[in-house]
């Protein structure tokens, strides 16, 4: 690992377009903070109206879709490994989602909400890293999750 992703700290838009593929209106993260290596993060989504899932999920009680939420927490966690891993490692194409396990969704989400998904590492072996996932707003719990990466 390098200095330079030890101590980044932060992944703004531009560093989470190089470290991961998802485009709009698929990219679920807005800023990743509080980056220590691939061991934790905090991922930020601020939640608004006009995304194309509102539309129909749902027009008279707009709720963030909680697929959605896990999609963020595996989208922060790829950032992670890859920003961990630093842009000199010229193997690392992609970072692909491979699993989900104990999801529990606890508080609906809506437009003018900013979710924060904490994701602590569990285990690596070899290239599939093992995260505890948390989506918090204002600090309260909304969505849980235990997903796994792998960087091919």
């Amino acid at each position: 690992m390098t200095e330079a992703t030890t101590t980044l700290g932060v992944a703004d838009i531009q560093r989470i377009m190089a470290c991961i593929p998802h485009r709009y209106p698929f990219l679920l993260v807005d800023r990743v903070v509080e980056i220590n290596g691939d061991e934790s993060g905090v991922g930020i989504k601020n939640v608004t109206i006009n995304e194309p899932q509102f539309t129909g999920h749902f027009p008279e009680r707009p709720v963030f879709p909680g697929v959605l939420m896990i999609e963020a927490m595996a989208q922060t966690a790829g950032v992670l490994v890859v920003n961990a891993r630093g842009s000199e490692d010229t193997a690392v194409r992609s970072v692909l989602f491979t699993t989900i396990d104990k999801a529990k969704f606890r508080k609906p989400v809506g437009p003018g909400d900013t979710l924060r998904f904490h994701l602590t590492k569990v285990a690596r072996k070899r290239n599939i890293y093992f995260y505890r996932g948390e989506a918090r707003v204002d600090g309260a719990l909304v969505a849980e999750a235990d997903l796994s990466a792998m960087v091919v």
